[in-house]
């Protein structure tokens, strides 16, 4: 799953790179719980629960069935 995840977060990191931010897997859990770092722009972003939880986390549930949530740290 790790891989898969890796994978899928490579695809939508242009689009973060994009507006000066960027995101790094930290941990997966076994029951499907990702835990991410957000850094650069998007790591003061006002917005960035809004990223988290509306754009990775939807974007990772579709690619990678088995996500249960993405959580920041």
């Amino acid at each position: 799953m790790r891989d898969r995840i890796l994978a899928a977060l490579a695809k939508i990191r242009p689009t973060l790179q994009a507006d000066g931010g960027d995101v790094a897997l930290v941990d997966v859990s076994k029951d499907g719980v990702v835990t991410v770092q957000l850094t650069g722009a998007c790591k003061e972003c006002p917005m960035s629960r809004n990223t988290l939880k509306n754009g990775i986390e939807k974007f990772l549930k579709g690619e990678v069935p088995e996500v249960r949530s993405v959580e920041s740290v």
